[in-house]
């Protein structure tokens, strides 16, 4: 009877060790938890100070992005206006049979580089 006693009093005294020794590495966690967390405030402080400074511009872009969505579908339409006039329709096939001849834009060309080595067409002898 007396091994059955010493056996459970040795029973309960490692189970407590086994429990003091867990405690002890959570405890450490949870201390190096909190020194993180910590921190971490100490980081949200000043992104909230920072933040300060920024939120009346940040409104007034609010502001503004509201006005640029709501001008949105009249702009839509323009563009719709705008696209519809300028699509190409292609000529009719008679047309691309006889294209007329390719002409200069402005008419006949004149050349200014006979003027920039003195050639004068007029002042040539006959």
């Amino acid at each position: 009877m007396t091994t059955l006693v010493v056996l459970s009093v040795v029973d309960v005294v490692l189970l407590i060790a086994g429990l003091a020794f867990y405690l002890w590495i959570v405890g450490g966690q949870l201390g190096r938890v909190a020194t993180n967390l910590e921190e971490c405030a100490e980081l949200v402080r000043t992104i909230k100070r920072n933040a300060e400074a920024i939120e009346p511009g940040l409104q007034q872009v609010t502001r503004t992005g509201g006005v640029v969505a709501g001008a949105l579908p009249l702009l839509y339409g323009m563009a719709e206006g705008i696209v519809a006039g300028v699509t190409y329709e292609p000529a009719p096939a008679e047309a691309l049979a006889h294209p007329a001849p390719a002409r200069p834009a402005m008419g006949r060309r004149r050349t200014r580089l006979h003027e920039g080595v003195g050639y004068d067409p007029e002042k040539l002898p006959v």
